[in-house]
């Protein structure tokens, strides 16, 4: 995806009811293996106005829409700056993959402020989320028939991804850029049948994937164990300045 469509998804975000904070994009092609009819996936954050935090009504936190834009499907989700910044501060590697994904659809300089601060949030719990969404990858791949290509590669993607976090601190979702560190030669093999739609695993040996799988799932288990990132984020107080700053920012005049 490149800047020309990135420029191009903006007009999408009028669909959005608030200011938006910044959008990126998530799914398939963050991840490197969009196929030509994969959705838009835009996630990110907007910043309620005040009257509506501060009032009695109940704030819309979080905004999910569905819908189609010059010939493509977008499905954007995003959540108010006060609860996007909870969920960083939570194990949730979601957020964290959206705040620094590369392909911006909005940002500026309150993202860039806001990619500095998530430093912080990056720590060894993350490694529950992408423990977590792996087992039920794996599940769910142990229970089709036949086997999906798609499946196995988000297998490998969150193992990967989970891996790399917590062996070098950064965020890094895009799976053709983590098999430059992994160099797993059958990665770019599964990548080119998920573009070209071929949604059945063929001549795929099975018992090598679990292996390849349970190896990656040990590797990723040690480090955890053995990771020198802090267990809890160590910079809510600095969190909570970038909130309020943001919030009465969204005050007219």
């Amino acid at each position: 995806m490149d800047e020309t469509e990135l420029t191009t998804l903006q007009q999408s975000l009028q669909a959005l009811p608030y200011r938006p904070l910044f959008v990126t994009v998530s799914g398939a092609h963050l991840y490197g293996f969009a196929s030509p009819d994969s959705d838009v996936d835009l996630r990110g954050a907007y910043i309620l106005p005040v009257a509506s935090v501060v009032g009695l009504g109940q704030p819309e936190e979080t905004v999910t829409l569905m819908f189609e834009d010059g010939g493509r499907e977008i499905d954007l989700v995003a959540h108010d700056v006060k609860k996007f910044l909870s969920m960083m501060l939570s194990k949730n590697g979601y957020v964290m993959e959206q705040l620094y994904s590369p392909l911006v659809v909005q940002g500026g300089a309150a993202l860039e402020e806001l990619r500095a601060l998530g430093q912080g949030c990056i720590t060894r719990r993350l490694y529950h989320h992408y423990d977590g969404f792996s087992r039920k990858q794996i599940e769910r791949y142990e229970s089709e028939s036949p086997r999906r290509v798609k499946t196995l590669l988000y297998i490998y993607r969150v193992l990967l991804t989970g891996i790399y976090l917590l062996e070098t601190g950064q965020v890094e979702a895009n799976l053709p850029r983590l098999n430059e560190t992994f160099r797993l030669p059958f990665i770019p093999d599964l990548i080119a049948q998920k573009v070209r739609e071929r949604a059945i695993l063929e001549n795929a040996d099975l018992a090598a994937h679990g292996a390849a799988i349970s190896s990656l799932q040990a590797r990723m288990e040690t480090a955890f164990e053995g990771s020198s990132l802090p267990e809890t984020a160590l910079n809510q107080a600095a969190l909570n300045d970038f909130l309020v700053r943001v919030r009465l920012g969204t005050i007219d005049g």
